[in-house]
């Protein structure tokens, strides 16, 4: 945050009326500036001191929406230059491109193929996220029907590309619903663009041929009212269009730049002559800083490597991904299944519940709460104790399921064994294996 806890104070009513939920406003300030609460909150303060407030509070690289409803997507919103400082917020949004001219008939089919591109990963459902309809030549009418097929039949949101005013009123009538983005505005064509963009509330890309040259252009807008803005700096060179997504960032973060503080649209898609090069440039850009990368197709060997990676980098370092604790019915279980408890870490719970899928065996998957960490972490940081894990299996409720009295516990914690049999009487414990690759055969064997 801009302001200090002491700035923030100043512009406060300073009533200490307590409906913020802290005492004082002084300890609302103070949890402005660390950012633990919403300014909101308060439901004194004035318009003036909310307006400058919100303005010294704004992320420097400002989130912009595309898209409505459950399917539309942030873009920006960064804080931080490495994602171990803190964490990155907005995953890069990955889009293909679509020619105006494109047949009907090849438009429902590469759609239909488009929309089948989703992913179960740790469970989330991964999938790209946007279709840029270019404008190849000049046809309003093509380039309207072609954005209202995509906005009517697909779960995509839109980017809309051309640098002709007329065309793009077109397809802003054809699909503004959707929210699409207008790409873009460049020093010829500023006004317009910006014109139509504020008129339908709309985000802008801005192009220009240097990140220097974006300023003016940027600042041009701003005034004009628009608030939402994409930035593309123009080079489709790989080693300058690098320098340039590391220039912007730094310049938004570290020189406090509000003219360049804007997420970026790149093109690997005009920077290579196939889809192998593309992916391997859109990986990169997916790793430094790239807010939209535009690809020519979406293929699965290209656009799956390119989902995991952006989930491994967008995923805060700082908390690990984790499923809830309880009882997990894995392929129709009765009272007589086995018995099997783990951690909750998402990729422990993930690849063991795959295994016991694969088996054929139904089980029962007993998920206890070990703060996100695997077996052998959570066990040495005394996360999977076993008095804990007895007391969980007493209390969750898997008593009422089953008959038999028998646990399996992974192998990695077998030191556990003994105090667990100490907390739950009577069972038996059976020590499985210590690779989810062999549950297969160790659940069949028994």
């Amino acid at each position: 945050m801009a302001l200090t806890g002491i700035q923030i104070f100043k512009l406060l009513p300073k009533t200490n009326c307590k409906e913020c939920g802290v005492p004082t406003c002084l300890a609302f300030a103070m949890n402005l500036a660390s950012g633990k609460a919403e300014l909101d909150s308060c439901p004194y303060v004035s318009d003036e001191a909310k307006a400058e407030l919100a303005e010294a509070s704004a992320p420097p690289i400002r989130p912009v929406v595309i898209g409505k409803g459950v399917r539309k997507v942030t873009t920006g919103g960064e804080t931080v230059l490495y994602r171990h400082e803190k964490t990155f917020f907005n995953p890069t949004v990955l889009a293909a491109m679509l020619d105006s001219g494109i047949k009907k008939a090849d438009l429902v089919t590469k759609l239909t193929v488009w929309n089948a591109l989703q992913y179960e990963r740790v469970g989330l459902n991964l999938r790209p996220e946007l279709v840029a309809v270019k404008d190849s030549s000049g046809d309003a009418k093509a380039f309207a029907a072609t954005a209202k097929l995509v906005a009517e039949t697909s779960e995509f949101n839109i980017v809309l590309v051309s640098d002709n005013i007329d065309v793009m009123k077109a397809g802003v009538e054809a699909c503004g619903s959707k929210r699409p983005l207008l790409y873009a505005a460049t020093e010829a064509n500023a006004d317009d663009m910006g014109a139509l963009a504020l008129d339908n509330d709309l985000p802008l890309a801005v192009k220009a041929d240097s990140v220097e040259a974006l300023t003016p252009l940027t600042d041009k807008l701003t005034a004009m009212g628009i608030k939402d803005i994409v930035i593309d700096s123009g080079s489709r060179e790989i080693k300058q269009l690098l320098e340039d997504q590391i220039a912007l960032r730094r310049a938004a973060l570290k020189d406090g730049n509000r003219s360049l503080g804007f997420p970026t649209i790149t093109f690997p898609c005009e920077m290579a002559s196939n889809i192998d090069v593309e992916s391997m440039i859109a990986g990169m850009l997916v790793a430094k800083y790239g807010g939209i990368v535009v690809m020519s197709d979406f293929i699965t060997e290209g656009v799956f490597p390119l989902l995991l990676e952006r989930l491994n980098i967008y995923t805060d370092p700082q908390r690990p991904m984790t499923v809830t604790e309880g009882i997990y019915e894995i392929g129709n279980p009765d009272e007589n299944s086995p018995v099997l408890v783990t951690t909750n870490f998402a990729l422990t719970y993930f690849i063991v519940s795959g295994e016991i899928e694969g088996s054929k065996v139904p089980a029962w998957l007993l998920i206890k709460d070990s703060e996100g960490l695997s077996v052998m972490t959570a066990w040495a940081a005394g996360k999977f104790a076993g008095d804990d894990v007895g007391t969980f299996v007493k209390k969750c409720g898997i008593m009422d399921k089953v008959k038999h009295t028998e646990l399996i516990i992974p192998g990695y914690a077998a030191a556990i064994a003994g105090d667990i049999e100490e907390e739950l009487p009577g069972w038996t414990i059976t020590i499985g294996p210590r690779e989810a690759a062999h549950l297969p055969g160790f659940l069949k064997s028994k």
